[in-house]
């Protein structure tokens, strides 16, 4: 239902570029019929590339590249050109405005009586090689506008992931705990357009900072363990004091959840399901639980707060890792003091932005929700689309702090 939805949606937003790009600024011709093809065959590969969503080979990558390169033109170029359609309009009335002037003539613009006048020939239209400039000009310059939207996402998207420090401060932190820091990274996901190299980068992002923890919130990649399994590897080299661990995340279920669990811990990353462990410095202490994300539900791996977080000591604060948001409202039932998250992107796209509260009670960063503090990470790759407007990728080190003041 998603892919069918998606394929009507944006085939009427490609029809609509062909319209204003195609149809409008050409005669009928061959340069009207290439042009066709062309988008024809963008539109094949566009919906191709998310036929193939959730798998990483040769063929994938193929598809992916120029199919979800051209889904991003779409998208921002039928936005646009939807907004040029205001000055559109205006010129086009202009236009007209000018023609009828003429074709009156002065006698009438003079204020002769109509009695005495000669007949007003009828109205013309537009004249057609002035509407042709027209559409040429809102053309070019709706094309300028979304190559440079989509050129800076590129670089956005397939750019290194900023490093973002976050200090948050938790009532029951023992002051012997504070300043230590949580490495946060999620959304990596690996696949087709993301690579080994993609994991090499972050891991080195991370074990630059020398953080306490690490804490890898889900979606790690979009294929199977023997699609991926190299392009994951570089995770064995994460340095922490304390070590690295990661809950399921959507996609986590969607690529061979069991298998990806036993190969991150191969690599050296603990997994959290549905479970907790006490994380102790200078004889200090608090919890650090996880657990599985919302979709684990549909293949009997639903998450478990009463298992991971019920039972312990309540004078300690309890650090939650879990991959949506949305899971806060139940963490709060459970005395969550923090809960660490990603899933949203940030919105990945402007402006999706707008359209991730219909889901999620946190975009991007730091909110109360319940009671609960929750961080949401922008995450550190993509999915769909190697693009990033208005969110871009990031790794956060968030530094526990004491509240002294208290």
């Amino acid at each position: 239902m998603f892919g069918l939805l998606l394929a009507v949606v944006f085939g009427a937003a490609q029809y609509y570029l062909w319209k204003r790009l195609v149809r409008d600024t050409t005669r009928p011709g061959l340069a009207r019929r290439v042009a066709t093809v062309v988008f024809v065959v963008l539109y094949v590969l566009m919906m191709g590339a998310v036929a193939v969503s959730g798998t990483s080979n040769w063929f994938a990558t193929a598809l992916s590249w120029p199919g979800y390169v051209w889904l991003a033109c779409v998208f921002y170029g039928a936005m646009v050109l939807g907004v040029l359609e205001v000055p559109r309009v205006l010129l086009v009335r202009a236009a007209r405005g000018r023609e009828v002037s003429v074709a009156v003539g002065p006698e009438v613009s003079e204020g002769i009586p109509e009695a005495s006048a000669e007949p007003v020939p009828e109205a013309p239209g537009v004249d057609p090689g002035r509407r042709l400039f027209l559409a040429r000009s809102l053309a070019v310059a709706g094309g300028v506008a979304t190559a440079g939207v989509v050129g800076y996402g590129l670089s956005e998207g397939l750019g290194g992931p900023q490093l973002k420090r976050v200090p948050i401060t938790l009532a029951k932190l023992d002051p012997r705990l504070n300043g230590y820091r949580i490495a946060v990274v999620s959304d990596i996901h690996l696949g087709p357009l993301l690579g080994r190299g993609h994991t090499e980068r972050i891991v080195r992002l991370i074990n630059e900072q020398q953080a306490d923890l690490v804490a890898i919130v889900g979606d790690l990649v979009d294929g199977s363990v023997a699609e991926l399994g190299e392009a994951a590897s570089p995770l064995r080299d994460l340095v922490s004091t304390h070590g690295s661990f990661f809950v399921t995340g959507n996609h986590e279920y969607y690529s061979g959840a069991q298998e990806w669990l036993a190969e991150v811990e191969r690599l050296g990353v603990n997994p959290l399901r549905n479970e907790r462990l006490t994380i102790e410095r200078g004889g200090a202490a608090f919890d650090l639980a996880g657990v599985n994300d919302v979709n684990g539900k549909s293949f009997d791996d639903a998450p478990d707060f009463a298992r991971a977080l019920d039972g312990r000591d309540t004078s300690r604060p309890v650090v939650l890792m879990a991959h949506q948001p949305v899971q806060a409202r139940e963490a709060a039932k459970h005395g969550v003091d923090l809960q660490l998250s990603g899933h949203t992107h940030g919105g990945q796209m402007f402006p999706f932005h707008l359209v991730v509260g219909l889901q999620q009670p946190v975009r991007s960063g730091l909110e109360v929700i319940d009671g609960t503090q929750v961080y949401t990470t922008n995450g550190a790759g993509f999915w769909g689309p190697p693009v990033r407007v208005g969110a871009p990728p990031e790794v956060t080190v968030v530094e526990l702090r004491h509240n002294f003041a208290g």
